[in-house]
């Protein structure tokens, strides 16, 4: 490679630039390899229809949480996941709680934010509800807050089973929930 390097370039500058092409090809084969460009593709495909408005990023924000959940599913064994569980399933191994959807999904839309596809909402803090006093148990989830109007925007998955798309309302209407 040296050798065909210097009759191009002359050999003065031949040893750096072989070793440059060297390193950007392990890099390059590193970079396809671990697919980091067909996750980020996706998910621009996805978030790429909700640049129109904040209605329509809401929309594919639920998609992008689908496409999450279809991808991690059957890695982390909840495949079989289903709506609403939590310590009385039993079934710790295929389900998340509250808890656990909160996490993923808002780490899901920190990437989102993080990688520029979010164009009219940003990541807020998880929000609570739950009263047991008047039987309400407790939950809580992922918020988006729209950039314009500062809305806060739930992002429930935990009340759908596995590739539902997640609930998404305003945090005034979901603290009325049940």
């Amino acid at each position: 490679m040296k050798k065909i390097v210097a009759m191009i370039i002359g050999g003065s500058h031949a040893e750096i630039l072989t070793r440059v092409i060297g390193f950007s090809e392990i890099a390059m084969a590193i970079w396809i390899l671990s697919g980091i460009w067909t996750r980020l593709n996706a998910l621009t495909q996805i978030m790429a229809a909700g640049r129109a408005s904040a209605a329509a990023e809401r929309a594919a924000v639920q998609k992008a949480v689908v496409w999450f959940d279809r991808r991690m599913g059957p890695i982390l064994g909840t495949n079989k996941r289903v709506a609403k569980a939590d310590f009385r399933y039993f079934d710790d191994k295929h389900n998340f709680d509250c808890w656990d959807t909160t996490r993923n999904t808002t780490s899901l839309l920190l990437v989102l934010q993080e990688w520029g596809l979010l164009k009219h909402h940003a990541v807020g803090d998880p929000k609570y509800r739950g009263n047991t006093l008047v039987l309400q148990t407790p939950h809580n989830t992922a918020v988006l807050v729209d950039r314009a109007t500062k809305v806060q925007w739930v992002v429930d998955l935990w009340p759908r089973g596995y590739l539902q798309p997640p609930d998404v309302m305003t945090v005034e209407k979901w603290v009325t929930e049940d």
